[in-house]
Order: structure tokens, then sequence, then C-alpha cells
């Protein structure tokens, strides 16, 4: 005896509300890891264009060792935040959004 699943009226289940936050996600996750490869990147093409400047002292270190060595990690977490905050602000504009469209069927 098998049953058919119930269909979903809800918005939210829908495939339009699915893919539109999938969108979304895949805009920012690109835009952040291009934030990332940015720095991943431009470090060693710095050493290469700019190598006197990144071989300047500034508190003790190399810039290039500043970068590598003491801003690297901050850098990241501070992506890392960007993200989370904007992944979340954009679930719960969705959640609002798939709200309406539930009030707009009913």
């Amino acid at each position: 005896m098998s049953q058919s699943p119930p269909e979903e009226t809800d918005f939210i289940h829908s495939e339009e509300f699915l893919h539109g936050l999938m969108k979304h996600q895949l805009k920012l996750s690109i835009s952040c890891a291009a934030a990332f490869l940015l720095l991943l990147f431009g470090l060693p093409l710095f050493n290469y264009l700019a190598p006197e400047f990144m071989a300047r002292r500034v508190g003790g270190f190399t810039v290039s060792w500043l970068v590598l060595g003491v801003l690297f990690f901050p850098y990241v977490w501070i992506i890392a935040r960007i993200f989370i905050t904007r992944s979340m602000a954009l679930e719960d504009a969705e959640v609002r959004n798939a709200a309406e469209g539930n009030k707009r069927q009913s």
C-alpha cells in the first residue's frame, strides 16, 4: 500500500522559492570566494610585480610577511563574518517572501 505524497501548496516548498534562494546564495558564495582568491593570488603577484614595495619593513616585518602572517587570518575571518551575516539575512528575506507568497495563495 503505497500512498502518494501530499501535494505541497505552500510557497516555501515550491521549486521557484528554492531556485531563487539557491541563486542568491550562489552569488554570495562567488563574491566571497572572489575576495579570498584576490588575496590568495594577489600576494604572490605583488611579490613578483613590486618586490621593492613588498620588501619594505613595517613593524619589524616585510610587507609580504605582514600580509601573509598577520593580516591573512583576520581578512579570512572578515570574509566569513560577511558571508554568514549576509547568508542569514538572505534566508530571513526569503522566508518573509515565502510567507507573503503563502498569503497571496490563500
